[in-house]
């Protein structure tokens, strides 16, 4: 199979970005979870849409339910997603679309080979349904997070497929799946960009023996493994080639650091890792352009951690790690996936009937003086790269 030629750069329309949580999985007492609905993110798109261009981000990370899309095997109805991308063309919102974020059809056996192969079907059908909808370069993360879906669905029984001892299994599969994804969407679209999203970790030894070292080391070294399948470097047989690795999105949260074994390790202990550190290694190891595809905290912590991972990516990018964008994730508060109470996380509260949300004044306070320090070099970088849209909306 020929490779396809990578640009160099992401290519976003704005330096920071608005994710809208949509993920569908089923829990472990069966309910299916939809983040779309329950934050009314798919009654109010265009409100939302028009709400994040207010805070100057013209670029989203945003999902399809295939749950909700594949009626019957094969068949498809594109309603939840036409209002979608009609708010974001108007909106001049340039969508990173998640085609699977954890949630998969009915009846559909992830363990088997017909996942893989209806997933890629599915996503060659929805790159025909925005090939519809406009010429533009269309974005897209296959599969969400596959290292933590793996981890939460096949080790811990958390959602589906609720398995434990099975995550080793569960990630190939994923990763299998993306590259088929990859490579039907190509077969539509040439143009497509793709977005790797995964944990960036940092695992800290339980003592200082050597095991103790090599055991943190190890699991730290895990935290590539889905990237390595996808350039084949891991689990060749698979498919993976470098062209399957386009854009590396790393999720950055207050608990991504820990003891192994042991509990989180608090922002400035003496064993935290600077983030910095974490994005040039990723940087330096796949040669690919980087975005922050998710980082954000609760409550009163909120602008605190913006202050600190906008730090460290300034940072980074004056060592020379091309990072290219930050995700707010979610920028919508959103019902507890397990118990359903709110969580205080976003830019923006629940909306009211009018779809209207509230702003939380800190973390917009800080958004603002994140974009001044940040976007004129951006701007600058990106220039020549304008899309004729991206003129007109500045």
């Amino acid at each position: 199979m020929t490779t396809s030629v990578l640009p160099q750069e992401a290519g976003l329309r704005s330096f920071f970005l608005a994710g809208f949580e949509c993920a569908t999985q089923r829990r472990a007492d069966g309910k299916r979870l939809d983040l779309l609905a329950s934050t009314r993110h798919d009654a109010h798109v265009a409100k939302d849409y028009a709400r994040i261009r207010e805070h100057g981000m013209r670029a989203a990370r945003d999902g399809m339910r295939w749950h909700l899309i594949e009626t019957a095997p094969g068949f498809y109805d594109w309603s939840s997603v036409a209002p979608m991308a009609s708010a974001a063309a108007e909106a001049g919102v340039q969508v990173i679309w998640d085609l699977c974020h954890y949630g998969y059809p009915d009846g559909l056996d992830i363990w088997s080979p017909a996942f893989p192969e209806r997933f890629a079907r599915f996503s060659k059908a929805a790159a025909r349904f925005l090939a519809e909808q406009g010429d533009e370069v269309r974005y897209f993360c296959p599969v969400n997070e596959m290292s933590f879906w793996a981890w939460a669905g096949g080790d811990m029984g958390r959602f589906n497929p609720t398995a434990r001892g099975r995550g080793d299994e569960l990630k190939r599969q994923l990763a299998r799946a993306t590259i088929a994804a990859v490579d039907a969407v190509r077969e539509v679209d040439a143009r497509a960009r793709f977005i790797v999203a995964e944990p960036s970790i940092n695992v800290a030894p339980n003592g200082d023996s050597e095991q103790a070292i090599a055991d943190a080391a190890n699991y730290c070294e895990v935290q590539f493994a889905a990237h390595d399948m996808l350039v084949g470097r891991l689990n060749p047989e698979l498919g993976g080639s470098p062209d399957k690795l386009d854009i590396v999105g790393v999720n950055f949260y207050p608990d991504n650091q820990w003891v192994l074994g042991g509990p989180p390790i608090p922002l400035g202990q003496y064993n935290y890792r600077p983030f910095r550190e974490m994005l040039k290694e990723t940087c330096e190891r796949y040669g690919r352009p980087v975005i922050v595809s998710e980082f954000g905290a609760e409550n009163t912590a909120r602008p605190a951690w913006l202050y600190y991972v906008a730090q460290e990516v300034a940072a980074a990018r004056e060592a020379g790690a091309p990072v290219e964008g930050m995700c707010f994730y979610p920028v919508l508060d959103y019902p507890g996936w397990e118990n359903d109470r709110c969580c205080d996380v976003g830019l923006f509260g629940d909306a009211d009937a009018n779809g209207d949300r509230c702003v939380y004044a800190p973390l917009a306070e800080e958004l603002r003086r994140q974009r001044v320090r940040f976007e004129g070099e951006f701007a600058a970088a990106n220039d020549e790269r304008m899309t004729p849209l991206r003129r007109e909306a500045s």
